[in-house]
């Protein structure tokens, strides 16, 4: 990329850059075709065409490649559609923040959590992140894999994430922070679980129960592969695949064959709420820790003490 006068730039882009130039990007990147562009924001292809070229003067340089299979993001525009994407989300969060605080709220944060994170710390974080003189905050849960919410916390979709914390997360422009570790536990109904809790447990007879799993190629799957593995036997294939705690206590309680391996602090919601027991085993587990993640700009108030609050409370213990 050739050297650029990046005051120049910003005179150009705080006078003339708007939301609709943004959106307008991001519809080539969606779409490929300004024909279809076009279409999609009921306006002309000259006119796509045209306000293209001023944007691409605006920033200096070309910001798609134009080919015969479409049109593809140069390394600038992969750029400058980044920011894009998230100026839009940090847009909408305003809009957001502004409907909580007419409501008397302080902010709306958007939370991103892997499954099979505790229910009892998120509600027991949010209750502390709540100031004495407010309404305190109102939360949008957004749930999905380490992989599938760290993206959405770098473009500003997200305000935070709790989520694993391992070698292959991209951390670029994120900071985390440790929470604490989860240890495994194998549930069963209680009538299943007293009679595996009398014996030493055989991986070998318990490979033909009726297993419901989490999603494959993750860390939970991948650890109670490794569990049979070790074992020297196949691991099971699950009739279920789900991360809904809901389902799995639901099913369990139904079935004296259904097991499934989940994490303590899990285990003993799904006991409380639903009856299922915990078998007395210990399991070796090398799951990566659950984190903490944030943008590493500055924090508004209210998500650094919401942030806060999980630091406290997986410190409690």
């Amino acid at each position: 990329m050739a050297e650029i006068n990046a005051d120049e730039i910003l005179r150009h882009l705080s006078a003339r850059l708007k939301m609709r130039h943004l959106i307008l990007l991001l519809n080539i990147q969606q779409h490929g075709s300004l024909t279809r562009v076009a279409e999609q924001m009921a306006s002309s292809q000259p006119a796509i065409t045209n306000a293209l070229s001023e944007l691409e003067g605006m920033f200096g340089g070309a910001l798609f490649d134009r080919s015969t299979r479409g049109m593809a993001p140069t390394a600038l525009g992969k750029l400058v559609l980044a920011r894009a994407r998230a100026m839009l989300h940090d847009l909408d969060h305003l809009v957001r923040d502004m409907a909580s605080a007419a409501a008397g709220f302080d902010a709306h944060l958007h939370v991103g959590v892997i499954p099979f994170i505790s229910g009892r710390l998120l509600s027991a974080a949010i209750r502390r992140a709540m100031p004495a003189d407010s309404k305190g905050l109102t939360v949008t849960i957004h749930e999905g894999t380490s992989d599938q919410l760290l993206p959405q916390l770098q473009d500003h979709t997200l305000d935070i994430v709790i989520g694993r914390a391992s070698s292959t997360v991209d951390l670029r422009g994120v900071e985390f922070n440790l929470l604490y570790r989860q240890q495994p536990r194998l549930i069963a109904s209680r009538r299943l679980a007293a009679q595996l809790g009398r014996v030493r447990l055989d991986w070998g007879q318990l490979v033909g129960l009726d297993w419901i799993l989490g999603a494959p190629n993750t860390p939970m799957r991948e650890q109670v592969a490794d569990i049979f593995l070790a074992a020297g036997i196949a691991p099971p294939v699950p009739i279920v695949e789900s991360y809904s705690s809901k389902l799995i206590g639901e099913m369990i309680v139904a079935s004296e064959r259904a097991v499934s391996i989940v994490p303590a602090d899990i285990a003993e919601e799904l006991a409380r709420t639903t009856g299922l027991a915990i078998v007395p085993y210990s399991f070796d587990w090398t799951l990566p820790p659950i984190a903490m993640f944030t943008r590493a700009a500055s924090q508004s108030r209210p998500l650094a003490d919401f942030a806060r609050a999980l630091l406290e409370l997986s410190r409690e213990g």
